[in-house]
């Protein structure tokens, strides 16, 4: 399995609103550690790869699934056009779903940097949030 993780550079341009992220390195650290207990308990290997531009490496001929959110769902199927533009066959796309927070809302790297959840969705109000070192210093 191979999973795409936003570059540093490319980060910023993914997102909604202005707000601090944390740096390629630290987000990596932290999906490996999410997906380690998994690839062991299936037997499975993983790749982590930097995405540097929108279509990510989705356009590269060796995939043929590619699992998208709902907002990245039209994003898939561009993709897709480029694959067939290229000769390529296209991707199945897996529309995953929201994971909800315990108060019922969506769990997203937003949420959770403003402090209002951690990673796993529930609530954390005495939280400040998980900022980058040295982001809201003068």
């Amino acid at each position: 399995m191979t999973i795409g993780l936003t570059s540093d550079s490319l980060a910023p341009a993914t997102r909604h609103e202005d707000r601090p992220i944390r740096s390629y390195e630290d987000r990596k650290a932290d999906l490996e550690q999410e997906l380690e207990a998994f690839a062991v308990e299936y037997g499975r290997e993983y790749t982590i790869r930097p995405l540097e531009e929108p279509t990510g490496i989705a356009t590269e001929p060796e995939f043929n699934v590619l699992v998208v959110s709902p907002e990245t769902e039209a994003g898939g199927m561009r993709i897709n056009e480029i694959r067939r533009e290229r000769g390529l066959a296209p991707l199945d796309l897996e529309v995953v779903d929201h994971v909800r927070a315990e108060d019922g809302d969506i769990i997203s790297s937003t949420r959770i940097v403003r402090g209002e959840i951690d990673e796993h969705g529930t609530l954390t109000p005495d939280r400040s949030g998980r900022m980058p070192q040295g982001a809201g210093t003068d």
